[in-house]
């Protein structure tokens, strides 16, 4: 008997889990209202630099953000005035559990849990209640000069983005976050693995160009503009990045 009711509190979980993800999947992609985005940040390499830098971020710091969503939202005939707001939230003193790397399907769907209970304890604003929450992992590159992958979760609405904490490197990083966004939402990659060039055409901003190269923009999930058959740039700001077709279908825009 003791066995059977374990077993039944668990399928209660499994399907409560379950049925959030599927409400929260409808709900962050219907576009009916916009959508509160709340970046945490967190120092993670403790240094003092970082403290100051982190320090010096608001709201407006995310402007870009904003405008990137809305520019591109409009493009494709969403009404909503501003698809997204973006908020700076308070710092967290705590680092998020690091995935697996290379990890079996069963260790990453711990880890996947491991985060979202993380987070659930680590994802209060004073005043909102987050649809995103992106953890913003802060390194000064006086001692941190080559960043890990970031990552974004659909299950749990959650991105971990890993970030320069310099002044001169806030553009570049609202890029990694606008694409871990909108990976919570799901969208997905659209570059090689193997060497991060953007695959062709879904990680092309204009893959119907003649000539094809040089590309003048980035897809947003394809992360870098072509040159060339076999080179690439890595984008300096969102005003140089586009979302492609692909990447709207996923997130509710087509």
């Amino acid at each position: 008997m003791a066995k059977k009711i374990r077993v039944a509190v668990l399928l209660f979980v499994l399907l409560t889990v379950a049925v959030g993800t599927w409400q929260a999947r409808v709900r962050t992609t219907s576009w009916k209202r916009a959508l509160d985005v709340v970046v945490f940040p967190v120092n993670a390499d403790s240094k003092a630099q970082t403290d100051a830098y982190i320090r010096s971020l608001d709201d407006e710091s995310f402007e870009s953000i904003r405008s990137f969503m809305r520019n591109e939202a409009q493009h494709y005939g969403i009404a909503l005035l501003n698809p997204v707001d973006v908020y700076i939230g308070p710092q967290v003193d705590a680092m998020p559990p690091s995935p697996p790397v290379g990890g079996s399907v069963p260790q990453v769907m711990l880890w996947s849990l491991q985060l979202r209970f993380w987070a659930w304890r680590h994802g209060e604003h004073p005043i909102l209640k987050p649809d995103v929450r992106i953890y913003a992992l802060f390194y000064h590159p006086s001692t941190t000069q080559r960043l890990g992958h970031s990552v974004g979760l659909q299950k749990g609405l959650i991105g971990v983005a890993k970030l320069f904490a310099v002044p001169h490197m806030t553009a570049e990083n609202n890029i990694i976050i606008t694409h871990e966004l909108l990976h919570t939402l799901g969208a997905t990659d659209k570059y090689d693995f193997s060497n991060n060039q953007p695959v062709y055409p879904s990680g092309y901003a204009e893959p119907e160009n003649t000539p094809l190269y040089p590309q003048q923009f980035a897809e947003i999930m394809g992360g870098r503009i072509p040159v060339s058959q076999d080179a690439s740039v890595s984008p300096q700001t969102l005003e140089t990045v586009l979302v492609g077709p692909e990447t709207a279908r996923e997130i509710g825009w087509r």
